[in-house]
């Protein structure tokens, strides 16, 4: 025989269908978004990793001032590597945006098409993906270079340049004013020869096992080819920013999305435990009475979470089709916009399913049983006459006689149904979480540009380099005999030049924080700017480097070669304020001294006007507010896409979650306002006396959740950045966002309100008399 209870289970979810679609709105979103998200990000680092064999990446590229001839490239293979030629040139086009466009390649580092077709003819171009997107171009259309016409035949990621560095030395790229492009070789070779930078890619007959054999496999390469070419540069596959940085960075975001994730299953698991909780007291008598007729606490547990089940497997597997589809492509378009990828393949990805799908159905299981199974214990004479709290009722609490009477009244609705309210502002502190995360991040962002730019140490910071191959490490007389000569030439005449010294170290990733650069500067006496007197041994760190790791004065800090095992520490002696970096200030005479360099040596000028007396090849990085902004503009494009998406996913979330508790409000009291409808009390009356108690409590949840959020979200916040990103962003919240918060809380209860306003014209008079004990 079928269990006749079951027949209950379409009338339950047509009485209460408002219920249950939100909470089916809430998975469906909750699975959909967080699952397309990490479908997506695993896929593009599998892809990415990948591509390295897949297009044969190279392991390293250098640069000669002429073309090699056979003799000086069997010369160079005879280091167990294989050298290809990867030529190219520059050409400025007429929308103000430069290329660097290559011959096709089909032996290294390999083209993926993304669209159209590989140029065959003459004029016709092949560009990077990315860079016609963020130029509004496409396939068909046309650029003009010194008069000459190009049609663009395809769209391409090239594989050695997931991340359009223009300069290997640059601190962000930019994929805005420069790209890579392909030309048939028939075009390359039409090409002036004096444009031709004879650039070669190679590969390690046996490929280093580790970054250090990997470095040390390519400084004895560098210094065997200096003994036959002439190198301008060269560039080891580990520290190539355009092939690297695209792979330390895909990962990073996942870290921000696993915070989400986790606000999300706390959401998840607080809704269901209200939802049940509120069934429970609004079906009361009917499980008393099902009680009292034989039924077992068992039987009516599995009852009662049958349909929570039914709806959350549904979601699920729409949520997760969604996931796969609309999200993951919404998501890939974010990765695409921020890197030039190849193309992709959608995985199975087992972490996502179990994250977004398995745990909140188990959360869901076990919150249902457990507050269930408490309920349902009591007897079932204490269920008919609908006394749940399991205590003995306490007295009335008396009000002054002098207070009006629908103030009194809505008094005692807010006494009376003080645990719903407690629940509400749990609930709204929940949801304004989930809109501060979304909100918090976009004006950090902006604040954050104008912050690297207001507070740097000078307009205009030069890091000098020596042309690769001019130091032979194996010849230590011979490197200080190069760095002394070669210094003596890049000397300025610029009056507000100032030297300095400085060496990039890495922290040593404790604490599970991620491993980053740290610049070290060594500043001269009586420096224009850095407003500081050091002595012998004092050290400073800047106040963002202080701000990340939670540093002071007196601690001490242990940093290391990249690529060596060997440490340095330093005490810290203060803090100084610079946000734009994660750097340490001491004198030149003590960096040089810890270097074991001469204490007139220098690496870099500071200077408030631009330094035009130094040859380009000397100079290894310029930092100055274009380069700094292009580092911003970058973040906002790679997280500002994701924080506008989060922001638009809270805000659904956040209506969803006030209509859920606002309705319980309602719900619990349906027997109350039945009787005030047979007391003759007017639908308007009845109204104010149920909805604006709640919307003083909502008011004031909302009021009271900020300075919680603030303190909560700054350390999560601080969290999520250390193990995402290198550098510091110093955390500010903007003070707009509690204003948008509030008039979103505010404008949302409204309409709720009137639904439930609505709702309340709709409960019948005969509700009083079905519970009367």
């Amino acid at each position: 025989m079928k269990n006749p209870l079951n027949k209950r289970l379409l009338r339950e979810l047509r009485s209460d269908v408002g219920k249950y679609i939100v909470i089916f709105i809430l998975l469906v979103l909750s699975i959909g978004f967080v699952s397309g998200f990490l479908v997506a990000g695993d896929s593009m680092i599998t892809a990415y990793n990948e591509s390295f064999d897949k297009y044969n990446v190279e392991n390293g590229n250098f640069r000669t001032e002429d073309k090699l001839t056979d003799t000086e490239k069997d010369w160079i293979e005879k280091e167990n590597v294989t050298v290809y030629e990867n030529f190219y040139v520059e050409k400025n086009f007429d929308n103000e945006t430069k290329l660097r466009i290559f011959a096709n390649r089909e032996e290294i580092d390999k083209v993926c098409v993304m669209e159209g077709r590989l140029p065959k003819k003459p004029q016709e171009i092949a560009i990077d993906r990315m860079y016609a997107d963020n130029n509004d171009l496409k396939v068909g259309d046309s650029l003009v270079s010194e008069g000459k016409n190009y049609s663009i035949v395809g769209l391409v990621a090239l594989s050695d340049y997931s991340a359009l560095f223009y300069s290997n030395n640059d601190m962000m790229f930019d994929s805005s004013a420069f790209g890579v492009a392909i030309v048939s070789k028939d075009q390359f070779n039409t090409y002036n020869e004096d444009d031709v930078e004879y650039n070669y890619g190679w590969i390690y007959d046996v490929r280093p096992t580790t970054e250090e054999k990997e470095k040390e496999a390519s400084d004895d390469l560098m210094e065997h080819m200096a003994k036959k070419v002439t190198l301008e540069n060269f560039i080891p596959r580990y520290l190539d920013q355009a092939i690297t940085f695209t792979g330390e960075d895909l990962g990073s975001d996942k870290a921000m999305m696993e915070v989400l994730l986790y606000i999300i299953i706390i959401i998840v698991a607080f809704v269901f435990g209200i939802t049940i909780n509120n069934t429970i007291h609004k079906e009361a008598t009917v499980i008393g009475t099902l009680r009292a007729s034989g039924y077992t606490i068992n039987e009516l547990i599995r009852h009662y979470m049958a349909m929570p089940l039914v709806v959350t497997i549904i979601a699920s597997i729409i949520g997760n089709i969604l996931g796969y589809t609309f999200f993951k492509d919404v998501c890939a378009a974010m990765y695409y916009g921020s890197y030039s990828l190849p193309t992709y393949v959608t995985l199975w990805n087992a972490e996502a399913f179990i994250r977004t799908t398995i745990i909140p159905m188990v959360i869901m299981l076990v919150i249902t049983y457990f507050i269930l199974r408490k309920k349902l214990a009591l007897s079932p004479l204490k269920l008919i006459k609908r006394d749940l709290s399991g205590k003995k009722q306490k007295t009335a609490v008396r009000l002054n006689k002098k207070i009006r009477f629908f103030d009194r009244f809505r008094i005692r609705i807010l006494i009376q149904n003080k645990s719903s309210y407690i629940i509400l502002f749990t609930g709204l502190l929940f949801a304004n979480m989930l809109l501060f995360f979304g909100m918090m991040l976009p004006p950090l962002l902006v604040h954050y540009q104008g912050i690297v730019t207001e507070s740097m140490l000078a307009k205009h910071i030069y890091l000098l380099q020596m042309p690769a191959g001019a130091i032979d490490s194996n010849d230590e007389l011979s490197a200080a005999f190069s760095y002394t000569f070669l210094q003596s030439k890049i000397t300025t005449n610029n009056p507000d030049a100032e030297k300095f010294s400085a060496y990039s170290l890495k922290t040593t990733g404790e604490g599970g924080t991620r491993v980053e650069e740290v610049t070290l500067y060594g500043i001269q006496e009586d420096s224009r700017y850095i407003d500081a007197k050091f002595d012998e041994k004092m050290v400073l760190i800047s106040s963002a480097y202080a701000d990340k790791y939670g540093l002071g004065k007196g601690d001490v800090i242990t940093l290391k070669e990249p690529y060596e095992d060997r440490y340095y520490g330093f005490k810290v002696s203060g803090i100084y304020d610079y946000d734009g970096g994660i750097t340490v200030f001491m004198s030149k005479k003590h960096l040089n001294d810890v270097l074991g360099y001469d204490e007139e040596f220098f690496s870099g000028y500071f200077s408030d006007s631009e330094i035009t007396d130094i040859e380009g090849k000397y100079i290894g990085t310029t930092v100055d507010e274009e380069s700094l902004t292009r580092v911003s503009r970058q973040l906002m494009i790679s997280m500002g896409n994701l924080m506008y998406m989060v922001d638009g996913f809270s805000v659904i979330m956040f209506i969803v979650l006030i209509y859920i508790l606002s309705k319980l409000i309602i719900e619990r009291n349906v027997q109350s306002i039945s009787m005030a409808k047979i007391l003759g009390y007017s639908k308007k009356e009845i109204a104010t006396l149920y909805i604006i108690p709640t919307a003083l409590v909502v008011v004031a949840s909302l009021l009271i959740s900020y300075p919680i959020l603030s303190y909560v979200m700054v350390g999560i916040f601080r969290v999520m950045l250390k193990k995402m990103m290198s550098g510091w962003m110093v955390i500010w919240l903007d003070p707009s966002a509690y204003v948008k918060m509030f008039l979103m809380g505010i404008i949302t209860y409204a309409v709720v309100a009137i639904i439930e306003y609505r709702k309340i014209g709709k409960i019948p008079m005969n509700e009083a008399l079905k519970n009367v004990e």
